[in-house]
């Protein structure tokens, strides 16, 4: 019978995005990534191929989680712009609260601007993770225009643009340490752009 492995790939995964997410790809080294994942280099080979290979998988379970969280606001609200606010008033506070939850538009952010020369798979894996945030940004938005919440003159990709560019923004706010105040503020301005855009009745 052959034999299970002894570790949990969520886990890992897990503890990989941050370590990667403070100290970047290059920053990494192969004995720091074997004191956090808890790994001989021999089983990280065989689990993940490469240091790209494991990189790539994390930035990937990265970009699902932040999917999964944005999705979890906008199902949990009345509407589809309400979800889109308390998701960038919990964004801030997330952002001010918990050092060891990383920001997850500065991860990708990261890596882009550091792999954009060096790695050009990474970046484009970054890149394409951007994209399909500012899509599903739109699809949301356009879904919000049909229901009525939004003016019906709303560019909806224009919009998703202007949205994504501020919570990249406000994420890159974070890192630098600004306080729950202004980042509360700062996710409330934000949030403002939403309301100009509403529907009046």
């Amino acid at each position: 019978m052959a034999r299970q492995a002894r570790y949990d790939r969520p886990t890992l995964l897990n503890k990989a995005i941050s370590l990667f997410w403070d100290r970047g790809y290059h920053g990494s080294s192969m004995k720091q990534i074997e004191q956090a994942l808890d790994l001989r280099p021999g089983s990280i080979y065989a689990a993940f191929g490469s240091k790209d290979g494991l990189f790539a998988e994390a930035l990937a379970t990265y970009a699902d989680q932040g999917r999964l969280e944005l999705m979890g606001y906008l199902e949990s609200s009345e509407s589809i712009v309400d979800g889109l606010q308390t998701y960038l008033r919990a964004m801030a506070g997330t952002a001010s609260a918990s050092a060891d939850k990383p920001a997850r538009a500065c991860m990708i952010i990261k890596t882009l601007l550091e792999s954009s020369r060096t790695h050009p798979e990474l970046a484009g894996q970054a890149e394409q993770i951007l994209a399909d945030v500012r899509k599903a940004l739109a699809e949301a938005l356009e879904q919000a225009k049909m229901a009525g919440e939004l003016a019906d003159h709303t560019d909806c990709e224009r919009l998703a643009r202007l949205i994504q560019a501020q919570i990249v923004g406000l994420r890159s706010m974070a890192e630098r340490g600004l306080s729950p105040e202004e980042l509360t503020e700062l996710a409330s301005d934000v949030s403002a752009i939403l309301d100009a855009y509403r529907a009046r009745h």
